[in-house]
């Protein structure tokens, strides 16, 4: 044991993988799905939204939000999520991880089910309520996201950190997934019950009456998971590094982990006083001290997130439009509102069966076996690969385009 350090804190430390490990996982990491689902499930019905409220019976394709409208529509949530990650990081440092956990969770039940709802029957109207409280939710996600890693973190023994904090990231991607499963199932059932024809045969009959209800589905879906978790959020304890070291209460601590970790800790009050005393633990956020000892880690981390979230929210949020572009989904007016729904469904599904979900899983099984440098430039290289192949997809050489378009054809 280190001579400054807690015995509570060292048996977390060294302790074997056990069952309160996976627990923390799971809690922890329904926050992470919760997020997913609810930041990447509007990508599905965007499209929906514009044949709804935008439609247009002169128009030969169907209806589109306007770019300020689908700006909004899927950029607010993030605004949301930006502002609610300074807000809940400071108060979860001011009231503790497992309060704050509580009511951002209590925000995103709430603002889940009322995104589905709106007030009147316009566009401006119900665009209007869906961005608002998508905000707020994101507001909520914002708290969640951070909350759920410092958790885990705080939870996790070293010899397996890296494994378990890339596991309770890793539900997101089973978010990505039960997003495009639970749209998939919506409009299926809808598709069967309310047949309908391609807008191309009939432009007003193509989108069902009843369509305003898939995307109202979907999103409410959200408040589902993170409603479930919240009981077992609450049994929880308060992590001992946060009861310790913050709060300053080395007996709840003592006792709080005794119980998770089945041994016996003894509360040593007169050594957290000391560690609070020692003036080279009293140093803040914007300190000079703070900014020699890990300005390096807190701008190197920061900036790769920046970069990497830059990547990673564009392509989840505008798939649908990538799926067009390389020829995944027939022409918006050879189908029907609902079909179009299935497609993007089906289509951003496949994406996370066979890309997301073993990509974080791959990192949870080798992190703490090639390490996390390695991880991160393997991820970088073949983000960078792959979004340079797609991009030459989505805009061929005009030269080469100019040269097929001129080529003779065959008699």
């Amino acid at each position: 044991m280190a001579r400054n350090q807690l015995g509570v804190l060292d048996a977390l430390d060294v302790a074997k993988t056990q069952w309160y490990h996976f627990t923390a996982i799971v809690i922890a990491g329904m926050g992470f799905f919760t997020d997913a689902y609810d930041l990447f499930s509007i990508s599905l019905v965007t499209k929906l939204l514009g044949r709804i409220y935008y439609f247009n019976p002169n128009s030969a394709k169907p209806g589109t939000l306007p770019p300020s409208v689908a700006a909004a529509v899927n950029g607010v949530a993030l605004c949301g999520t930006l502002s609610g990650q300074l807000f809940f990081g400071w108060l979860g440092d001011k009231l503790g991880r497992k309060r704050v956990y509580g009511i951002t969770l209590v925000l995103m039940v709430v603002c889940s089910l009322a995104s589905g709802l709106s007030l009147g029957n316009q566009p401006k109207g119900v665009m209007a309520t869906l961005c608002f409280f998508r905000f707020w939710l994101g507001f909520g996600i914002g708290g969640d996201y951070p909350l759920s890693a410092t958790i885990m973190s705080e939870y996790a023994n070293k010899k397996t950190r890296g494994a378990f904090i890339a596991a309770v990231f890793a539900m997101q991607g089973f978010g990505i997934l039960a997003g495009g499963i639970v749209a998939i199932v919506v409009s299926s059932a809808f598709d069967h019950a309310f047949k309908a024809p391609p807008y191309l045969r009939n432009r007003a009959a193509s989108t069902v009456p009843e369509a305003d209800y898939i995307w109202r589905i979907i999103l409410m879906f959200g408040a589902i998971p993170a409603g479930m978790t919240y009981y077992w959020r609450m049994k929880m304890p308060e992590t001992a590094r946060y009861t310790a070291l913050v709060a300053k209460n080395a007996k709840q601590a003592a006792t709080d982990m005794s119980k998770v970790l089945n041994v016996d800790l003894e509360a040593e009050e007169e050594k957290v006083d000391k560690i609070a005393q020692e003036r080279s633990n009293n140093f803040g956020l914007f300190s000079k001290e703070f900014a020699r000892r890990h300005g390096m880690h807190l701008v190197g981390t920061t900036t790769t997130w920046f970069l990497l979230d830059i990547a990673y929210y564009s392509s989840n949020l505008f798939q649908k439009d990538i799926f067009s572009k390389v020829g995944w989904l027939p022409k918006p007016a050879s189908m029907n509102a609902v079909d179009e729904v299935y497609r993007i469904a089906r289509a951003q599904t496949l994406i996370a069966l066979c890309g997301t979900v073993p990509g974080y899983w791959f990192t949870v099984a080798f992190i703490d076996h090639i390490g996390r440098f390695a991880i991160q430039l393997m991820g970088f290289f073949f983000m960078t690969v792959f979004i340079a192949f797609q991009q030459a997809i989505e805009h061929p050489d005009p030269v080469s385009v100019a040269i097929q378009n001129h080529r003779p054809k065959s008699v």
